[in-house]
């Protein structure tokens, strides 16, 4: 941990982090999905699921001090619960809901690309906008991404922008009608709207990531954290007020793809439109590129943990290549396969289900970390009943997707279960007569698992 004052990144360069790993792209994405559930409801939606955020926000907060460690959340779950079967499936849990993120990310880059091309290009088109996107950016992240880096700042002040004035100019022609209780849905099903949606607010937790670059860390990292949580829940409930104020909910969901460049065209007209999609494109590009680039990293260290083969932990050009490619290839089947609907339900399910987790661990080390306990006791309660509400709204209206989820959580088990009882076998093996695997004579792809 580096020591006060000597860290590179300040409170704002810290808040700037956890706003654009939040508006990366989900707002962009899953605003129509919400609108769809919520209705006249959908800014309430918003605010109850920035509520977990936040609440989460206080166990990351704690734990980021405690443990400072480029891990994050690998790091927090090691430390408190061991690293065994549960914490590997955790982990390996997170990584797959990285997965689920970009695919997020790349399908509403191809949806917001497709509104520019002929009306009877667009569903061939899309998937083609989503396998290009995904193979370029990593093609740029196999050579180097640094330029894409260096422009982080300016896309994530440019997309933070373009919402402000979306907002602004929308806010002077809300339909009250449009937003009067009466036009809500019911309360399970608009809590659940808020839930399935859950994903646009995952992305505080990179702040975790920064910990031992973070000058003051005692003071920085709390306020960073809520600062960007806060921030951002303002901004999404603004973004969904201005949105169902505008336009009919039929239209939203008409144009679920491209809901939030549909909402710009009543009072911003087709310019409004097309500045609303540019920036759709360049966040969700500029997000597909940061966050391939954390899941790699992540498999990196989740490997590095000895909870992953060590071929994923193999670097060439700087980069954990194993684990980027395996990302990107897992991407595009999920982003060409699964409607909409399917990536934000396990996205949302599967950070409900890690962050309930980091509530957990900082409940139990509440004396380590300085906490009230109880505060992330009631994290890790309201997360589950956020899950609750995601599994009961999907159970209602599309319950073969619950397999879907289920298969998730299982593949994770599988994959970790499996390398642990091949470590195990492979450690027997050791235990026979022949050469060891570090002496002259062992295979070398022996030597580390």
């Amino acid at each position: 941990m580096s020591k006060t004052g000597e860290g590179k990144i300040g409170l704002w360069g810290a808040v700037a982090i956890g706003v654009g790993g939040m508006v990366g792209g989900g707002i962009f994405a899953v605003l129509g999905l919400a609108v769809q559930l919520a209705h006249g409801g959908t800014p309430l939606a918003f605010f109850l699921a920035g509520l977990v955020a936040l609440v989460t926000a206080y166990s990351y907060a704690k734990l980021s001090v405690a443990y400072p460690s480029s891990g994050g959340t690998v790091t927090f779950l090691n430390r408190v619960f061991g690293a065994g079967l549960l914490t590997g499936t955790l982990n390996v849990l997170l990584w797959l809901s990285y997965v689920v993120m970009l695919s997020l990310y790349a399908f509403a880059f191809g949806g917001y690309g497709a509104t520019f091309l002929p009306s009877s290009w667009q569903p061939i088109g899309k998937h083609v906008l989503i396998s290009l996107g995904v193979i370029t950016i990593t093609g740029l992240n196999l050579l180097s991404a640094e330029w894409i880096g260096k422009a982080e700042g300016w896309i994530v002040g440019l997309k933070v922008v373009i919402l402000l004035i979306f907002v602004g100019a929308g806010l002077t022609s809300i339909d009250a009608t449009r937003i009067a209780t009466s036009s809500w849905s019911p309360p399970l099903q608009l809590a659940a709207g808020g839930m399935i949606i859950f994903l646009a607010y995952e992305g505080f937790e990179l702040i975790a990531n920064t910990a031992q670059d973070v000058r003051n860390p005692a003071r920085t990292l709390p306020i960073a954290y809520y600062t960007a949580v806060l921030f951002v829940i303002v901004l999404y409930v603004l973004v969904a007020l201005v949105t169902v104020g505008n336009l009919p909910v039929a239209r939203i969901v008409a144009a679920q793809d491209y809901a939030l460049a549909e909402a710009a065209r009543p009072f911003l007209g087709t310019i409004g439109f097309t500045l609303i999609a540019v920036a759709a494109m360049l966040s969700t590009a500029s997000a597909i590129n940061a966050t391939l680039y954390g899941a790699a990293r992540l498999s990196y260290c989740i490997a590095r943990d000895g909870e992953l083969p060590a071929e994923l932990e193999r670097k060439a050009w700087g980069q954990p290549i194993e684990g980027l490619m395996i990302t990107a290839s897992l991407t595009l089947v999920v982003a060409n396969t699964f409607d909409l609907t399917s990536i934000a339900t396990l996205g949302s399910a599967g950070f409900l289900l890690i962050f309930a987790a980091v509530n957990a661990a900082n409940a139990r080390h509440a004396p380590h970390t300085g906490s009230r306990a109880w505060i992330s006791i009631i994290g890790t309660a309201a997360c589950l009943v956020a899950l609750g509400a995601l599994v009961w709204q999907t159970s209602v209206t599309a319950p073969a997707k619950l397999w879907v989820l289920v298969a998730m959580v299982v593949i994770a088990l599988v994959i970790e279960g499996s390398y642990r009882l091949a470590k195990r076998e492979l450690r027997l093996h050791d235990d026979l007569p022949g050469p060891a695997r570090d002496e002259p004579g062992a295979d070398p792809a022996e030597r580390r698992f």
